[in-house]
């Protein structure tokens, strides 16, 4: 056998374990980012005392993680994933920002 035959085979399954291993790097960086953005905009748009919404926004975030993580894995491709993982955590950064998480000054 000839040293391409041998690099041609080796190479589709390092990019195969390659893209697995982006993936999971994206479900955990990208899940936890996603997680922790709806979870600091969920306290302060919840209504109610502000120590019920923090609670009941750190407990969504857990089902939120799990669904960023899932997504990362059904989508069609990494670059989908990606780009979708992007966005949302841009619409909650802009979401954060009209909420007032951003201004200086006492938070309470």
């Amino acid at each position: 056998m000839s040293a391409d035959a041998v690099r041609a085979r080796v190479h589709p399954a390092l990019a195969c374990r390659l893209a697995i291993a982006a993936r999971v790097l994206l479900a955990i960086l990208g899940g936890y980012m996603i997680a922790a953005l709806a979870s600091g905009w969920l306290a302060l748009v919840l209504p109610g005392p502000r120590a019920e919404a923090v609670s009941t926004a750190t407990l969504a975030s857990f089902a939120i993680m799990a669904a960023a993580v899932i997504w990362v894995f059904a989508a069609r491709s990494l670059g989908r994933a990606a780009l979708v993982m992007g966005v949302v955590a841009a619409l909650l950064s802009t979401g954060l920002w009209l909420a007032g998480a951003f201004q200086g000054g006492s938070a309470a």
